[in-house]
């Protein structure tokens, strides 16, 4: 993994630098580590410190996080790092009670600093630990009301020394060995004390209390493009899903069928099918409309961007299907580049 040292690093006495590992925690943040190298070796190779993330535009930021989701950590992340930058010297604090006060950083990430940068003792529990603690102990109670028990289970684990290395061991070992589904119990070094294990429970475990189905959500998004290959946009409100992120001018996204909320005067049509993406809590359903306008037509909503400064990356991943969906997977190398298609 990029954000880690190398063994003979380790051996050498380098230690993890909490820049790093602050980033890759808050990227891994209900994504996965595939998901995440990428998005890693991006960011600090633009942003080596964390001074020169603080120094950063919002939208460049924003720009390379799109695709990543969960786009609230991304505004934490440039608000943590001007913290950072402006208030403790460009150095992250080396307690768990200072880290806590930083934008964004919670009782995880504020375990995984300090135990994996700073080598202190405290104990980190995410979802890969507390699967291994559920099996270890044969811990029936569901989650998340077994957080607190699985908590003091895995404090009583954690070593006084090499806390960070013990840390990232367990993590591993709920991500490689003590998997969620068909774990090979065969090569665990748990395998002896696992209650789950002798119970013939750990397949079960842990349990999970059952979620509600999700609702569905419509929306409209209206993709715009003046005759000269210019994109209408907006930038969405800091709040809210997509906050700060670029995106299309829309209606409200609500369990009933939408009401237009055209952007600016035009001939729109609308492109058959759907652009669908579903978040934590909702799916998403969203009709697409279509238009090209003149030169002299003045937008009520956004704004328009070049199609030479206009990047598709740089939309969150509902916002470029829309766009596929709106261009029919074309490249943008000419103006005029909507579907003709409609009904």
């Amino acid at each position: 993994m990029p954000w880690r040292i190398s063994p003979a690093d380790r051996r050498a006495g380098v230690r993890p630098d909490p820049y790093r590992i602050w980033m890759s925690e808050v990227m891994l943040q209900q994504t996965t580590v595939a998901a995440v190298k990428d998005y890693f070796t991006r960011f600090t190779q633009r942003w080596p410190r964390v001074s020169d993330l603080a120094a950063a535009k919002d939208a460049d930021v924003m720009g390379e996080w799109a695709g990543l989701g969960y786009y609230a950590r991304a505004r934490n992340l440039l608000k943590c790092a001007r913290v950072v930058a402006n208030e403790h010297g460009g150095v992250f604090p080396n307690t768990h009670a200072a880290l806590l006060e930083l934008p964004g950083i919670g009782p995880y990430t504020a375990a995984a600093v300090s135990s994996i940068a700073y080598d202190l003792p405290e104990t980190v529990l995410d979802v890969n630990v507390e699967r291994v603690m559920a099996r270890l102990y044969d811990v029936h109670t569901p989650l998340p009301a077994a957080k607190p028990e699985l908590m003091v289970l895995a404090e009583a684990l954690t070593p006084r020394k090499r806390a960070g290395d013990y840390a990232q061991a367990v993590m591993d070992l709920g991500a490689t060995i003590c998997t969620p589904k068909n774990p090979a119990c065969g090569i665990c070094p748990w395998r002896t004390p696992c209650e789950g294990r002798l119970a013939g429970t750990h397949l079960e475990l842990p349990k999970k209390t059952p979620k509600k189905p999700k609702p569905v959500r419509q929306g409209i998004a209206y993709v715009a493009q003046r005759v000269d290959g210019a994109y209408l946009l907006e930038t969405r409100p800091d709040s809210g899903l997509l906050g700060g992120m670029l995106g299309w001018p829309g209606s409200e996204w609500a369990e009933t069928p939408p009401t237009d909320a055209i952007p600016i005067r035009a001939q729109w049509k609308q492109i058959e099918g759907e652009a669908r993406h579903t978040f934590t809590h909702f799916h998403l359903r969203l009709t697409v409309k279509t238009a090209l306008v003149p030169m002299d037509r003045t937008p009520d909503v956004g704004h328009f961007v070049d199609l030479n400064e206009f990047r598709p990356s740089d939309l969150p991943t509902v916002m470029r299907k829309a766009f596929d969906l709106a261009t029919g997977g074309r490249k943008m190398t000419e103006p005029t580049l909507l579907r003709s298609k409609t009904r």
